[in-house]
């Protein structure tokens, strides 16, 4: 049992633990994205615990029932010997009671160590084969329900990717029951891989902030493709849903309501002209329902342009993934099963050796390093050809790796500088061309060729025509035999 003074200490120190902790985990360079991810988590976590117990400390020092300020009198006007000894037999009984409590150690908790099992396991739960840790989007099954939507028309996945944040073009007379539980879905996908990829940047917040600014649009008459619903709802709700018109004054709106103008805009809507004839109450409940699903289109695009570079990323993903065979996806799924093991292999045996072991890298296959200091992934290997060789004996024998290498490699010094030493000036018709021998054979031959041309050219024939043309030879006689001099 402990004391107030007793817990206000033990609070200070534990946030004094999580500061350190957060500093502790930043300063550190996460090597993958799962990494960074687990980091990110956890640092999200320490916040959280930081901004709850420094409520309670807040409440502590509140002292709203008095009993901090009646405990500080007691310490300090008493007997302290007499306060003492109640409190040391308080902490005896306690401990008498229970002998197996286990002292919380705030060092131990908060030491930096490595991830668990438990946490790894966590942050591959969270995130889809497809999403790949938070680097792409996974909306195969929105698509699915985008295109069950009425009046749209079968697109691609490639192309929904392009364009589910656009929805001027989509009618208002669509945007139904459904449209809405799709946007909603839409929405919370969004926010919740938003939470899950950018744990540290507050996205309640962001939410919030984009609420706020829709309001402000919204009031304004702003908001993309519900500028005339906007301006409808600050009229007091004068507003013709099925004529799409709005009205400034009551007496002129009742009137509009029994017109044959509006009855057959109704009658065309599908509605009875006798429930249109309606009040001013179904047409607010209209624009609310508008302005509802306003609201989730203008989230949806903020949070698309707020993750663009996933938006990008994916689509390039889908691409690429459209261009390999079977064979190379289901190859791709083997490699990246295997350094799912081996990434999982490196973890367990980091639990038990030593800090220095931390740097050693797993590279069997002697794969080439990637910019983060790992080997890339097999497949990538693969895909690229990395372990095709490509000598050149122009650059000394030099042995390029991978076609991609190869090709860059004619404009590079090295090889410019090779074919100069061969007497060579123009390297850019010398593309493809590896060997000495056929470079010089290409290189006498082009000489003859300029050679062959010039002298075709300096004995040519010219001859005038009556009307002063001037033409060869050849040309002059082919008219003449056709009659056309």
């Amino acid at each position: 049992m402990t004391t107030i003074l007793e817990n206000q200490r033990l609070l200070h120190e534990e946030l004094e633990r999580l500061e350190q902790a957060v500093a502790d985990r930043l300063a550190d360079e996460a090597r993958t994205i799962r990494d960074r991810l687990i980091r990110d988590h956890e640092v999200g976590h320490f916040l959280t615990r930081f901004e709850n117990q420094s409520k309670r400390l807040f409440d502590l020092y509140t002292d709203e029932d008095g009993s901090r300020e009646k405990e500080i009198n007691s310490l300090s006007h008493g007997d302290p010997f007499v306060e003492f000894y109640s409190q040391l037999a308080e902490i005896r009984d306690f401990h008498r009671r229970y002998p197996n409590e286990p002292v919380e150690d705030l060092a131990r908790t908060y030491k930096r160590r490595p991830p668990l099992e438990g946490e790894i396991a966590m942050i591959d739960n969270m995130f889809t084969g497809e999403e790949f840790h938070g680097r792409f989007f996974d909306l195969t099954q929105l698509h699915e329900e985008y295109l069950n939507l009425k009046g749209i028309k079968r697109i691609s996945y490639l192309q929904y990717l392009n364009i589910f944040d656009k929805f001027e073009d989509y009618p208002k007379a669509n945007k139904n029951d459904a449209y809405f539980s799709y946007l909603t879905s839409l929405a919370d996908y969004l926010e919740g891989f938003l939470g899950k990829t950018q744990p540290l940047s507050n996205p309640n917040a962001t939410v919030r902030a984009f609420g706020d600014e829709f309001e402000e649009e919204w009031k304004a008459g702003t908001v993309p493709g519900w500028e005339s619903s906007a301006s409808v709802e600050d009229k007091s709700g004068l507003w013709c849903d099925a004529c799409q018109k709005a009205f400034t004054n009551e007496n002129t709106y009742n009137s509009h309501l029994t017109g044959n103008k509006h009855k057959k805009a109704a009658a065309a809507k599908g509605k009875d002209s006798s429930e249109s004839s309606g009040n001013v109450v179904a047409d607010s409940a209209v624009n609310l329902k508008h302005r509802a699903i306003a609201e989730r289109e203008f989230r949806i695009r903020k949070l698309t342009e707020l993750m663009s570079k996933e938006r990008e990323d994916t689509k390039t993903n889908v691409e690429r993934k459209a261009s390999l065979t079977e064979r190379e996806r289901q190859a791709e799924l083997e490699a990246l099963f295997q350094d799912t093991q081996i990434t999982t292999g490196i973890s367990h045996m980091e639990d038990d050796d030593d800090e220095d072991d931390e740097d050693k890298i797993y590279n069997p296959l002697k794969l080439p390093l990637a910019w983060d200091g790992k080997p890339i992934p097999y497949w990538l290997f693969k895909l690229h050809g990395l372990g095709v060789e490509y000598p050149c004996e122009i650059c000394g024998n030099f042995v390029y790796m991978g076609r991609r290498a190869f090709d860059k490699h004619f404009t590079d010094a090295r090889h410019v500088h090779g074919l100069r030493c061969l007497g060579i000036t123009n390297p850019t018709v010398f593309r493809e061309i590896t060997k000495i021998e056929d470079a010089l054979a290409f290189n006498e031959k082009l000489k003859t060729d300029k050679k062959t041309a010039q002298h075709t050219q300096d004995n040519v024939v010219q001859m005038e025509d009556a009307e002063g043309n001037v033409m060869p030879e050849k040309v002059y006689y082919d008219l003449q035999k056709q009659g056309l001099l």
